[in-house]
């Protein structure tokens, strides 16, 4: 697929995210909590992804943004490892990653984190899948 994060692999319906938070299975991997739910999605990727840092944990705009982009841009170098998986099983997931920390972490951490949560992911769905 390559390292892009286009503007159909990000999840805005507010529908899906309704039902995501509602009905979704989560795990939390410090700082991380993911939440996803299998979907049928409108866009041709298998993932849709919405990446959330409240206001309540990081009060300073700038922060939440900085993690922001430090969230998506570990995403978009490693969802390789999902896709790849995701593909293989054909199935659609829709996808919350929430930042639970109260402060900013460097890039380094960030990605560990994203990788083993991606990790996590495809084995809870293995289990799911038997």
């Amino acid at each position: 697929m390559g390292h892009t994060f286009t503007k159909a692999e990000r999840l805005t319906s507010k529908k899906t995210i309704d039902a995501l938070f509602e009905l979704g299975t989560s795990f939390a991997i410090k700082p991380l909590r993911i939440i996803w739910l299998e979907s049928k999605l409108t866009s041709s990727y298998p993932v849709q992804v919405v990446i959330v840092v409240p206001k309540k944990n990081i009060s300073r705009a700038v922060d939440r943004n900085l993690i922001k982009r430090r969230l998506r841009e570990a995403y978009r170098k490693n969802k390789d490892l999902l896709y790849e998986y995701l593909l293989k099983t054909k199935k659609q997931y829709a996808i919350a990653i929430l930042f639970t920390g109260t402060e900013p972490l460097a890039y380094k951490e960030v990605e560990a984190k994203i990788i083993l949560s991606l990790q996590r992911l495809i084995k809870e769905n293995e289990k799911a899948g038997r």
